[in-house]
Parts: structure tokens; sequence; C-alpha cells
């Protein structure tokens, strides 16, 4: 299975998040699976893709042509696909993942996770999407969507198709 991960262009302040990263690529190597994730060896991202390929497992990256040229793209993939845009780069992810899951990030991880959430409510992809709230990150979002459903703003069983898991552990024993 293609799974594929959105998170951080950096580590983050708390070395808890390096760790779910290595923990989360580990288990992700060892089940067989293939990662797909956005192609930078820094942050979070090269965390994971350098604990995979340790491990033997696959990494397939895809990263837009100016974030390749200012050397963030990591060169000892499996398979180091470049686009054009940031949008070519979501589409192209969507299209070889079986799953997403969601670790902790920035802005970029925010937008990649709406995009797949908005296209998941228009029917366009079918996959499922997890959030791994380790350290209750994601708690103030999910609070936030929540309180859209109150408003009326997102149907519940659009939500309720969003999948939360707390632990690696978790979220690999949830994946179908």
């Amino acid at each position: 299975m293609n799974i594929c991960v959105f998170c951080g262009s950096a580590a983050g302040n708390n070395p808890l998040y390096a760790s779910l990263a290595t923990e989360f690529g580990k288990l992700l190597a060892e089940g067989g699976h293939s990662l797909v994730y956005g192609g930078g060896n820094i942050g979070l991202m090269g965390v994971i893709a350098d604990i995979v390929l340790e491990n033997h497992g696959k990494v397939i990256g895809v990263i837009p042509s100016f974030l390749a040229q200012r050397e963030v793209a990591h060169q000892q993939l499996t398979q180091l696909e470049i686009v054009g845009t940031m949008h070519e780069r979501k589409m192209r992810m969507a299209e070889l993942a079986n799953a997403f899951v969601v670790l902790p990030g920035g802005w970029g991880t925010l937008d990649e996770m709406a995009e797949i959430l908005t296209w998941k409510q228009l029917g366009l992809v079918n996959q499922n999407l997890f959030i791994l709230n380790s350290n209750n990150f994601f708690d103030p979002l999910l609070d936030q969507m929540r309180f859209m459903v109150k408003e009326g703003f997102l149907r519940q069983e659009n939500l309720d198709s969003v999948v939360i898991a707390n632990s690696p552990q978790q979220l690999f024993s949830m994946i179908p």
C-alpha cells in the first residue's frame, strides 16, 4: 500500500515529533508499505524518509522544481518525481496514494490536508485520511472542525470520515 504522509518541513520544538516520525516510518517500512511524500530532506519529511529507507522500505518523493533547485530534494529516494507546481505535487501524490496520513506540520501540512478533505467531500478521492494526533497536536484544529459542524458549514458525515489515531501503532491497526 502507498501511504501518503503530510508533515512538517521543520522538526518542531519538541523532540517528540521527530520520535513520532521515526516510529511511524519504521512501522510503515516493517509493514511493507511505501511512503509517498513531498520529497524533501528537511524536517519531519526528511526524518520519515530516512527511517523508511534505513528499514529497506520504498520512498516516492514528489517535489516541485523550484524546491528541488533550493537543494531541499532528498537525493537518496527510491523514486523522486519533479513536477512544475505545488498543485501538481498534491495531485500526483493523491494519484499515488492508497491512504493519507497527517503528522504535525505547519501551513503546508494544513493546506495538503484541507485539499484532500475537500476532494474527499466532493467525491474526487476516496482514500481514507488519518490524523496522527500524538501529544494532542491537532486538538485545536479538531475542535474548530467540530465548531464548523455545529455552525452548519461542515456536514457531520464529512467530519466522521476523518480517522483520528493517537499513536503510530493505533493508526496502523486502523488502516484496512
